[in-house]
């Protein structure tokens, strides 16, 4: 078997006390890989720990994380992510340039090249734009074009749907798999929503607590759950009522 692109080992963060506790798993090149778990589980610290991106005064304490390639991290947040005084063009362009290792032609080129690769719609106008003339959407697509400048293995995707609407949301899952099927990057993903993670993930692990209580595959985890906190994450995603009740609840005086 060969080496993974991403193995985490006994991975423990700690700031005033312990916050994650004895983590572990792999990713493999090319794979999507879900971790999943509400508020204070530990996935996103687990996440950032990868590229030492941790918050102040919090720390890894043992274990260890062993990267054998190249990873980019998408934020939750992309208006907190870009420099809201500097266009989006200028940010990737900068990106290309450091990261790339292009000379100012081939960065601009390069720059334009990714906002296509990104979907972003009339790149060429919208490279003079300030994060703040862009729509949500349109930044997550800036901060995917900005990650992709550093020719990643690996994305790092620290819920990077949750401040978009559903409509959006749907957009930019669709444009990880393609990048995914395209570029043959792959995705560990960080997110409180089973359904989203299982959406574009082939691979869950749930966290609860700081700890991992259950691994496997999507289809495992979905249809035969064994730890009981993956039944209750499972339970809290709402099903969308059938249609007739619907209906019924629509009716013409059935309100009073």
């Amino acid at each position: 078997m060969s080496a993974p692109l991403l193995e985490v080992s006994d991975l423990e963060i700690s700031a005033t006390g312990p916050l994650v506790h004895g983590v572990g798993f792999r990713v493999d090149a090319g794979e999507a890989v879900g971790i999943v778990g509400e508020s204070g589980s530990g996935k996103s610290l687990t996440l950032r720990a990868v590229i030492d991106l941790l918050p102040r005064g919090v720390r890894v304490t043992g274990g260890e994380v062993a990267l054998n390639g190249r990873a980019a991290m998408v934020f939750q947040d992309p208006l907190a992510a870009l420099d809201p005084l500097m266009s989006i063009g200028a940010q990737l362009w900068e990106v290309c340039r450091t990261a790339g290792g292009l000379d100012r032609a081939a960065a601009l080129a390069r720059s334009h090249e990714l906002l296509r690769i990104v979907h972003l719609p009339d790149p060429e106008r919208r490279w003079k734009h300030l994060p703040g003339q862009l729509s949500g959407g349109q930044r997550q697509r800036v901060v995917l074009a900005i990650a992709l400048a550093t020719n990643p293995q690996i994305l790092l995707c620290d819920e990077p749907t949750t401040a978009l609407d559903v409509t959006v949301q749907r957009q930019i899952l669709d444009l990880l798999a393609e990048l995914r099927r395209e570029l043959s990057v792959a995705l560990l993903f960080v997110s409180h929503d089973l359904a989203v993670v299982a959406d574009v993930c082939s691979r869950v692990i749930v966290m609860s607590a700081g700890r991992v209580v259950e691994e496997g595959s999507v289809a495992q985890i979905l249809s035969a759950p064994r730890h009981p906190y993956t039944k209750m994450l499972l339970g809290a995603v709402l099903p969308i009522p059938p249609m007739d009740a619907v209906a019924a609840l629509a009716a013409p005086g059935e309100l009073s």
